[in-house]
């Protein structure tokens, strides 16, 4: 993934020829990556933003290149050669042999690649990857001082080297540089972090399906006691103790629970073969086969504790009821309290199940919060279902009998109404939110930002470019706005004095101390400036370094006015003094900077311009086509086309959290059919009944389809409240993006419960209904 051992990073200028030779000192290979965009000009007047890799001769260090049609990498870029991935060739209509421009300097397109095996490592959707040679570089004339490039330098070391102290000693020997130094260890930190929460929201996800099955284990420990009630009964009478019940049973449950989990443990370690054989071709590292003990340890003892943490109390309950009321407790359920012993054992599994959780964690704070809000939304079920026990009681009776019968099934006895609202509703909840979050981010990006966001940024552009340019611009139709400002590369060594590797930054401002960052300077604030504390520089200001920094970055970071900001530019650390800060609206995509310093020092340091233009759409393409032309290593980046892919990576990650969340529903369809089917001998009895004493197929079915229904329309409408709560929270405060309400999407949830009610009601009311009153009277 690294493309070495080590590797050495920079996008201020080249890596001077001292670190090549401190590294080799110590038996390293190594090899020169330089990485940037531009834009790809083919026959035609036919333009493509693309990533340009450059390397040398002795890249990959390690992996293996593979290109079609089949050649070595040295062959692929030698002289100025180069090759592409298929989506370029694709949409530029390359075939070998054509020569294609970058910049000044034209090149031959000799093929396609097929594997770049340090890929991972650079991820990005800006521009398919082109590959050149390093020694083609200054002819197109595209790397200058404040070029928007990154120089990496990796190492590869012989065969039991300590990386880790060979690190140590190079930043001892290199201080203060402002280089970004990582090890095969730390390859790909933001990858990393995507999988840290990706491992997160998946654990979460089969945590919430557990919870729901867990419920399913109370549910149906229940109504398998029930189904041995005499046969306890007969043992109590007997003179059983209730201890002696308790234990046999218990080893029963065990024994069956134990089947369910060895039935799950089977299935976890077969489907990831499966899915890897499937997938290998797709992912971008192969994943490596084979049966993962820990991982399946660990869910069996999740498997376990929750068994034991839902069998218990019904267990206890069957085991302490007396006989004779055992009998009856079919009709006139026995109140049995607690033990303070009970209470005991019960709080211990239950605390040992949500420490399982957070140790297993990756993030334990996290995982902490969704055990309390796991609890949380298990209490508003319950307190939902009382209330709606509630207000079935109170309201006056219909005059339908069927309608009648329906609402007095929801206060009967042994109703089932919370059982069935938590079923449902937590997976509910889990879509609601997820489909929530997705419409919101859909919103902003595809809605909002189109409105508020320029069509162009234009990137590189050189000192003496910015006037022919503008020029260039103005003489275009269709052109409505321009913005520009100055662009420098900047990396943070320090907040306040303390170095950026050891700034206490929140998590959500954290990235910034980590890479380059743009800076630019002005003079007076830019239009749309927001201050929120402090006050602009006069315009002729000439003292030492200012800086207008973004508010939420100084509230992570602890930066007040008057504090101090080291960044290092070209190579020079730079103390800027903070003398303002200001709200940004990041979603809008304009000119945007966390820092603004005043001019004087940076303004005499080597720098790039970057614009921003607004064009109307038919006059897009023949914009960007006049600007590639006149100027070639302008490089210009179509908002559009990023909103676009942003868009369709959404759309995946969208039906991937879909589907995990679909876990947690289908969990709750197998315990709300757990439940339909535990209360399916007291159907039968009541459809008897009834139909003894008049009542019609189509009544009786009308009634318990009122019973489901409502239920149903109360779960949807829990489920929607604490979804919306819980989007809402991710949104505002994860994400940082403004809250747009989505009845739709609510509206679905509703319906979408209610129609599965219905759907378990009907299945449920027809086997009831085709039970013959004749036999069931008899036996009765």
């Amino acid at each position: 993934i690294l493309g070495g051992d080590l590797s050495v990073e920079t996008g201020s200028a080249l890596l001077p020829a001292a670190l090549d030779a401190w590294l080799r000192a110590r038996g390293a290979r190594l090899s020169h990556v330089v990485q940037f965009r531009s834009m790809l000009r083919a026959p035609g007047h036919r333009s493509l933003l693309v990533a340009v890799k450059a390397v040398d001769g002795a890249w990959p260090l390690v992996g293996h290149a593979a290109f079609a049609p089949p050649m070595r990498p040295a062959a692929a870029t030698r002289g100025f050669g180069l090759v592409t991935e298929s989506i370029v060739a694709q949409r530029l209509g390359l075939k070998p042999g054509a020569i294609v421009h970058l910049g000044a300097a034209g090149f031959t397109y000799r093929g396609l690649i097929s594997e770049e095996p340090d890929r991972i490592a650079s991820p990005g959707i800006l521009g398919g990857r082109v590959l050149i040679a390093t020694a083609a570089l200054p002819a197109t004339k595209l790397i200058v001082p404040g070029a928007l490039v990154d120089f990496t330098l990796r190492a590869a070391f012989p065969a039991g080297t300590n990386v880790p102290k060979v690190e140590r000693a190079l930043h001892a020997a290199f201080p203060g540089q402002g280089w970004r130094i990582r090890d095969a260890a730390h390859a790909a930190p933001e990858v990393q972090r995507f999988l840290d929460r990706t491992s997160i929201f998946m654990t979460l996800v089969g945590l919430t399906a557990l919870l729901v099955g867990g419920i399913g284990v109370a549910n149906g420990v229940q109504a398998w006691l029930q189904g041995r009630a005499r046969s306890i009964a007969t043992l109590r009478c007997l003179g059983a103790s209730a201890r002696l019940i308790a234990g046999s049973y218990a080893v029963q449950l065990l024994a069956l629970c134990s089947l369910g989990i060895l039935a799950g443990l089977a299935a976890g370690a077969v489907l990831p073969l499966v899915a890897a054989s499937l997938l290998k071709n797709v992912l971008p590292v192969p994943p490596v086969e084979g049966i993962y003990w820990a991982p399946l340890g660990l869910a069996a003892l999740f498997g376990l504790l929750t068994a034991a943490s839902f069998a218990l109390w019904p267990l206890a309950r069957a085991a302490r009821i007396p006989g004779a009321a055992l009998f009856r407790d079919a009709v006139l359920p026995a109140s049995i309290r607690p033990t303070p012993p009970l209470l005991a054992v019960q709080a211990a599994l239950v605390a040992a199940l949500v420490a399982l959780t957070v140790a297993a964690a990756p993030e334990p704070r996290f995982a902490l919060w969704f055990c309390a809000g796991a609890a949380a939304t298990l209490l508003v079920f319950r307190l939902g279902a009382a209330a709606l026990v509630g207000i079935a009681r109170a309201l006056p009776r219909p005059t339908l009998a069927w309608a009648q019968l329906g609402v007095g099934n929801l206060h009967r006895p042994r109703s089932g109404v919370a059982l069935m609202l938590v079923s449902v509703g937590l997976g509910l909840t889990t879509l609601a939110a997820v489909a929530l979050i997705e419409g919101n981010i859909r919103h902003e990006i595809g809605q909002q930002m189109p409105g508020e966001a320029p069509s162009f940024f234009f990137i590189d552009i050189q000192t003496a470019e910015l006037q022919p340019f503008l020029g260039l611009l103005h003489r275009q139709t269709g052109v409505q706005s321009i913005a520009y400002a100055p662009n420098l590369r900047a990396r943070v060594v320090a907040v306040n004095g303390v170095p950026a590797a050891q700034v206490h930054a929140t998590a959500d401002t954290r990235w910034a101390l980590r890479g380059d960052r743009g800076l630019t300077y002005a003079a007076t604030p830019p239009p749309g400036t927001k201050l929120v504390a402090g006050s602009w520089w006069p315009a002729a200001y000439a003292g030492p370094p200012l800086v207008s920094f973004d508010a939420h970055l100084a509230q992570g970071w602890g930066v007040k006015l008057g504090g101090t900001i080291t960044v290092n530019v070209l190579g020079r650390d730079i103390v800027l003094r903070v003398a303002s800060l200001r709200r940004i609206a990041w979603q809008s995509l304009s000119l945007n900077y966390a820092m603004i310093a005043s001019p004087g020092l940076l303004s005499g340091a080597p720098h790039t311009t970057i614009a921003t233009v607004r064009v109307a759409p038919p006059d897009q393409g023949a914009v960007l086509r006049a600007v590639s032309d006149a100027l070639p290593n302008v490089t210009g980046i179509r908002v559009a086309d990023v909103l676009q892919a942003v868009a369709a990576l959404l759309s995946q990650l969208g039906a991937a959290v879909a589907g995990l969340g679909g876990l947690a529903l289908a969990a709750g369809a197998l315990v709300l059919t757990g439940a339909v089917a535990a209360g399916q001998q007291r159907r039968v009895g009541e459809a008897v009944i009834l139909k003894t004493l008049g009542a019609t197929r189509a009544q009786i079915r009308a009634a318990w389809l009122v019973e489901f229904g409502i239920v149903g329309a109360a779960a949807g409408l829990i489920a929607a409240a604490i979804g919306t709560a819980g989007a809402f929270v991710v949104v505002r405060y994860v994400f940082f993006a403004p809250w747009h309400f989505q009845p739709a999407i609510l509206a679905a949830t509703v319906a979408g419960s209610v129609a599965l009610m219905l759907l378990f009601g009907f299945a449920g009311t027809e086997a009831a209904l085709r039970a013959k009153a004749a036999p069931r009277l008899r036996n009765e």
